[in-house]
């Protein structure tokens, strides 16, 4: 498919998400006239904690997450974090507390309207220690070796030009930084008619790769250390009814859990 067809399909997509205050769907799912997802439930099942999510102000929890790479990447006081494909702030205003007052979390998202969300987010928070920017993670608009972590939360499935958003990782990193990530990856291929569903590419479905393929991508750009370990107790599909997954379920000659599934990712730019 064609890289500037899928990212503004994405865009398009995250727009109508945060318009519509994501009202269905595990991962990355579509609004829908079914009950809505109990947010806040779902993040704890993958990771984040009741203290964590009591701190965050309505809204910015949108139920897109399959990981909690905050925890993953052990934060630490005065650490500079970048949340690649921020959407709400939801990830980098837990990260805004791990890393303290003399730290930094910074988001990146394509979406102007998640990152205005983000914004208004972290001001009802009263978190100070926070900067959004709109921008594509395959061109990050920061500096060179600026940030001590890289985070990202089911996103970087969601690019089309993958090995380059791995080498403006690389490149934002300080020597010795560290990468940790939430992503989907499948198990074993998908059958074309799902891979080539633009909608199912929204729904983090169509845009993953193989783990063998995603780890390689990031030893090539440099990355050391490289772990991609899928989990068991996230089934991005699980009671979910909207129209879009029950779509793909149709299609795959075999439960869902046989070839996608959430993984743990995480990976160290050299000194």
């Amino acid at each position: 498919m064609d890289e500037q067809r899928i990212r503004k399909q994405v865009r398009d997509g995250y727009a109508r998400i945060e318009k519509e205050r994501q009202q269905g769907g595990g991962c990355c799912g579509e609004p829908t006239e079914f009950e809505p997802l109990d947010v806040n439930a779902f993040a704890e099942k993958i990771g984040y904690t009741k203290e964590e999510l009591a701190r965050l102000p309505e809204g910015a929890n949108l139920g897109l997450s399959c990981g909690n790479p905050t925890a993953l990447a052990e934060l630490k006081a005065r650490e500079v974090v970048l949340d690649l494909g921020c959407g709400g702030g939801f990830d980098v205003l837990i990260a805004a507390h791990r890393v303290g007052q003399f730290g930094r979390a910074i988001g990146v998202d394509m979406t102007p309207e998640m990152v205005e969300r983000a914004k208004r987010n972290a001001l009802k928070a009263g978190v100070t220690n926070t900067e959004f920017h709109v921008g594509e993670i395959e061109k990050i608009p920061l500096e060179d070796a600026s940030v001590d972590v890289v985070i990202s939360n089911c996103v970087i499935n969601l690019s089309p030009a993958k090995p380059r958003v791995f080498r403006e990782i690389v490149r934002v990193l300080k020597p010795g930084g560290r990468v940790a990530v939430s992503d989907m990856v499948l198990r074993k291929p998908l059958p074309d008619s799902v891979r080539e569903d633009l909608e199912a590419y929204v729904g983090c479905i169509a845009g993953a790769v193989l783990v063998d393929e995603y780890a390689a991508m990031m030893r090539e750009s440099g990355l050391e250390e490289v772990q991609v370990e899928t989990t068991t107790n996230v089934d991005p599909m699980e009671d979910v009814q909207d129209p879009l997954y029950r779509r793909i379920r149709d299609k795959l000659d075999g439960p869902p859990g046989e070839y996608i599934a959430s993984a743990k990712v995480r990976g160290v730019k050299p000194k």
